[in-house]
């Protein structure tokens, strides 16, 4: 009788999913791969621009390069991030930053009340130096002198728990990218680039 009682409990200890019953690991990071464009037409920078952006979140604070990048007041909460926000009104508070200074320092409060601490460390995720882009090299303008592009925009994003960094780059085509539009003569992608939720 006690073996057919005992039956049961060992089977659900069994069959429970992989770390039920264990805590997950408080945060998760996330370093995401380049186009493969990237790799196969290499474009090098020495130096980028910066943004700091914040949404659903109390009192947050970006410093890099040695200046504010974004300051809240304590106590002060940012609106959450529009849901047709696609990066496209975004720009670089901050430009021409020599590659590549020490991280990031993020400071903030998540919607849940919790208190956070990061440091972003720009160089080691763009550690290659390569910008990020998905432009063949047969429609590139030649805009690149020797081995180093331009300048590319990063954007450091708090969004309550979640840290994001993206990344854009202004490529000159040969063609539209607007067919008629004589102004569209360039891609300017959007790259998410790292992540980590804390």
């Amino acid at each position: 009788m006690r073996h057919r009682t005992a039956l049961p409990l060992l089977l659900c200890l069994l069959l429970q999913p992989a770390g039920w019953g264990h805590a997950q690991p408080a945060d998760r990071e996330q370093e995401i791969e380049p186009p493969a464009l990237t790799r196969q037409v290499p474009l090098r920078f020495k130096r980028h621009n910066f943004q700091a952006l914040c949404y659903d979140s109390v009192g947050c604070t970006v410093v890099y390069n040695g200046h504010q990048q974004a300051r809240q007041p304590d106590g002060k909460a940012s609106p959450p991030k529009p849901a047709d926000d696609n990066g496209n009104a975004w720009g670089s508070t901050e430009l021409g930053i020599r590659n590549f200074p020490g991280p990031a320092e993020v400071r903030w409060t998540s919607k849940d009340g919790a208190t956070h601490e990061a440091s972003v460390d720009i160089g080691r995720i763009f550690r290659d130096e390569l910008v990020w882009h998905a432009v063949p090299r047969e429609k590139m303008t030649d805009f690149h002198a020797g081995p180093v592009a331009g300048a590319p925009d990063m954007y450091l994003e708090v969004d309550d728990r979640t840290i994001s960094v993206y990344t854009a780059m202004f490529i000159p085509t040969r063609d539209e990218q607007i067919p008629g539009n004589k102004d569209s003569n360039f891609r300017k992608d959007i790259f998410l680039v790292w992540r980590r939720t804390y």
